[in-house]
């Protein structure tokens, strides 16, 4: 056992509770959470999801993923989406790619757990797909909250767009936030 390694990965993941949520800040949330918060409200919502999904879901697959989902924001922090659309296509996976492999690097199991990220990202997986739900789940959760707790308004753009979810259960926990949030 290399124990180098372990403790690489597990201050890599300790980092993650110091790596605040960038597209909150931008948009005046004062004490926006962490990644790590956001990590938690994911694996949460994955675990609730898959109570409920109409498709059989392997739930320690399911957890695994939305576990490791932000893990390499230790490395290259949280890139908000609006500067996404300025990088060239595909640059921001790659560069997260490469990190986990640095993050990984060393481990006799780190092959399996870079795998498991992999999976998350080609989204074949009912697993995959739920995770995904779960991080837009709780996303829309959160800027209800923020918007509920300061009267934030430049978290409107959040809602503009309706959100496009793989399951029908995710979906209805969407439309309930997007209920709420008119009557805040």
């Amino acid at each position: 056992m290399d124990v180098t390694a372990l403790l690489t990965v597990l201050l890599h993941g300790n980092q993650l509770k110091r790596v605040t949520r960038t597209g909150w800040t931008q948009r005046g949330v004062p004490d926006a959470e962490s990644v790590a918060t956001h990590s938690y409200g994911v694996a949460l919502a994955t675990l609730v999801l898959a109570q409920v999904v109409d498709e059989p879901v392997d739930l320690a697959q399911a957890l695994s993923l939305a576990v490791l989902h932000d893990l390499p924001e230790a490395l290259t922090t949280d890139i908000p989406s609006p500067a996404w659309r300025y990088l060239p296509a595909g640059v921001k996976t790659e560069a997260e790619r490469k990190a986990m492999a640095d993050i990984l690097d060393g481990l006799p199991f780190g092959e399996s757990l870079l795998a498991l990220w992999e999976e998350l990202h080609t989204a074949e997986t009912a697993e995959a797909r739920l995770v995904h739900d779960a991080d837009k789940i709780d996303l829309y959760l959160q800027a209800l909250i923020y918007q509920e707790q300061t009267g934030n308004r430049h978290l409107d753009e959040f809602w503009a767009v309706p959100a496009a979810f793989h399951f029908p259960q995710a979906e209805a926990l969407y439309q309930a936030l997007r209920a709420r949030r008119l009557v805040v």
